[in-house]
């Protein structure tokens, strides 16, 4: 790491190496789309050069690079000016049930749910995505995607429910 940060190129590509798979994994669920996926992880690693310096070891490399790569997605979503959804029925839910929150005792096959979260609609895959896989909470999701919490649990709630319907209906 701190070859890296001293602009060793080989200790920049290592760097790489290790969390770049990983980071387009997160990057292509986010985006739900290769190319755009693949040219935001380019960003990223390129102002993640640029700001080696800045990193002080107060969380992993790991977690550092991935907020990175989080943050570029949200915002090239926001660039594409993607309509999250956020209707005055939404909003107007104050409290969400938690045990309607809960997972259900359904099995899903893995191919399925990730064609079903691709099929979301971008404001609803973006908090399933940031809440079930990149472990954010609601009210850190609220945070950076700057809705309430309230609306959070309701995007999450509505997209579990149309891949819970998508899927039952398949079977």
């Amino acid at each position: 790491m701190e070859q890296a940060k001293q602009a060793n190129q080989l200790a920049q590509y290592q760097l790489y190496q290790k969390y770049a798979k990983a980071m387009f994994n997160v990057s292509h669920r986010m985006m739900n789309n290769f190319e755009e996926a693949e040219d935001v992880l380019q960003d990223a690693f390129i102002d993640i050069f640029r700001r080696l310096h800045t990193f002080r070891y107060e969380s992993s490399i790991g977690s550092w690079i991935k907020s990175i790569v989080i943050n570029k997605c949200i915002n090239a979503l926001k660039k594409r000016k993607i309509d999250m959804f956020l209707s005055e029925d939404v909003m107007k839910y104050e409290k969400i049930d938690e045990q309607n929150m809960n997972d259900d005792q359904i099995s899903y096959d893995v191919s399925q749910l990730r064609d079903q979260i691709g099929k979301l609609p971008e404001g609803y895959r973006v908090i399933f995505s940031l809440y079930t896989m990149e472990g954010y909470d609601h009210e850190e999701i609220s945070q950076i995607l700057n809705i309430s919490v309230s609306t959070s649990k309701t995007q999450y709630m509505r997209a579990k429910n149309r891949i819970r319907e998508s899927i039952k209906s398949q079977q």
